[in-house]
C-alpha cells in the first residue's frame, strides 16, 4: 500500500513532478546509535527492532515492529563484540504444521565486521533461510542470533523491488516513514547511490536500466536507511558476467569504505569467491567449513566441485 499524497510536497522536488512522496517497504530502518556522525537521518530514528533486549534469545517466541508494520523477529539481539555477526546452536524447521523438515540444525556461524562474506552450498542447504533469521524476517525455532542493527536485505530478483519510475524516487522509497527534510532525503539518496556508482542516474527512468544497474539502485535503497549489516541473497542470479562483477564491486567498495557496514553474499556461482574476505560452506542445514576464499576452493575441491 503507498502512503497517501498528503506526505508529496516533503520530497516532491527529488522524486520529480506529480511523483508521490516515498512511503514504506519492507527494508529494517536505521537506529539512532548506529548511524555515523555524517549522516542525513535525524537522530531520534529508532524502532522496536534495534531496541530488542540484550536479554532475548532464539527461544523467545515473541516478535516487535519494526516501525512499518512489518515483524521482526525479536531472537535477533544486538552484538557487542567484534563481530557483525554471532550464531550459536541456530535450529529451524519449515512445512505445514504437522509436516514440518528440519532446514537449519545446529548451525555456528562468527562474521567478522566490516567483511564481504559469502555463503555456499548446494539447493536446499539452509543458506537462504538462515540469511532470512538473520534479517529478522523469521523466528528459529531454537538457538542465539547476535547481529549489528539495522539490517537491510535485497533480493535476488530486483524486478520485485525496484518499483518506482526513476532512480531518486526508488532509493528514497522508504525514507517517507521518517520526518525528514527534503535536503535530507535527498542527501541520503544521494550518498547512497554514489556508493553503488549510480549518482550519475539519479534522474533516470527505472525502466530504461540494465538488470545490474536495477539491482544497484536496489542496493542503494537499502543502504539509504543507513543499516550496519547487508544481507544479499543470490542477487546475481539473472545478470549477465558484465553486471554480476559490476554489482560485487559494489557491494565490495561498501565494505571497504565504511569499515563498519558487513555484508552477507549468498551464492552458488564459485567465482565471485575473489570479492570475498571470508566464506562459509554449508551442507544439510550446518556450516560445515569457514575461512578464507582460497581456504574455501581447496575445501570444496575436496567435495569434488568445479573450482
Amino acid at each position: 500500500m503507498r502512503c497517501s499524497q498528503s506526505t508529496a510536497p516533503r520530497t516532491a522536488s527529488l522524486l520529480g513532478p506529480g511523483v508521490a512522496a516515498p512511503c514504506p517497504r519492507h527494508r529494517q530502518p536505521a537506529s539512532s546509535s548506529a548511524a555515523p556522525a555524517t549522516s542525513p537521518l535525524p537522530a531520534d530514528r529508532t524502532t522496536n527492532a534495534s531496541r530488542a533486549s540484550s536479554s532475548q534469545t532464539a527461544s523467545t517466541s515473541g516478535r516487535v515492529s519494526n516501525g512499518n508494520g512489518a515483524s521482526i523477529s525479536s531472537a535477533v539481539r544486538r552484538t557487542s563484540s567484534p563481530y557483525s555477526v554471532l550464531v550459536h546452536d541456530l535450529h529451524h524447521r519449515l512445512g505445514p504444521k504437522g509436516a514440518k523438515r528440519p532446514v537449519l540444525n545446529g548451525v555456528d556461524l562468527q562474521i567478522r565486521r566490516g567483511s564481504l562474506h559469502m555463503l555456499l552450498g548446494p539447493n536446499g542447504c539452509g543458506k537462504s533461510t538462515l540469511l532470512k533469521l538473520l534479517g529478522g524476517l523469521m523466528t528459529p525455532d531454537s538457538g542465539q542470533i547476535d547481529t549489528d542493527l539495522p539490517s537491510g536485505f535485497v533480493f535476488q530478483n530486483p524486478d520485485h523491488q525496484v518499483v518506482m519510475p526513476t532512480v531518486a524516487a526508488d532509493v528514497a522509497f522508504g525514507l517517507g516513514r521518517y520526518n525528514l527534510s527534503e535536503a535530507a532525503v535527498s542527501s541520503a539518496v544521494r550518498s547512497s547511490l554514489r556508493l553503488v556508482n549510480m549518482e550519475d542516474f539519479m534522474y533516470r527512468a527505472t525502466h530504461t536500466l540494465s538488470g545490474g544497474q536495477r539491482q544497484r539502485v536496489a542496493i542503494a535503497g537499502a543502504l539509504a536507511e543507513d543499516p550496519k549489516l547487508l544481507l544479499l541473497d543470490e542477487l546475481t542470479t539473472f545478470l549477465d558476467r558484465e553486471d554480476q562483477f559490476g554489482v560485487l564491486q559494489a557491494v565490495r567498495s561498501i565494505t571497504q569504505a565504511s569499515g563498519d557496514v558487513t555484508a552477507i553474499w549468498v551464492t552458488h556461482r564459485f567465482e565471485e569467491l575473489q570479492f570475498a574476505d571470508a566464506a562459509s560452506y554449508m551442507e544439510n542445514g550446518r556450516v560445515v567449513f569457514t575461512g578464507s576464499p582460497e581456504e574455501a576452493k581447496t575445501f570444496m575441491r575436496k567435495l569434488g566441485a568445479p573450482v
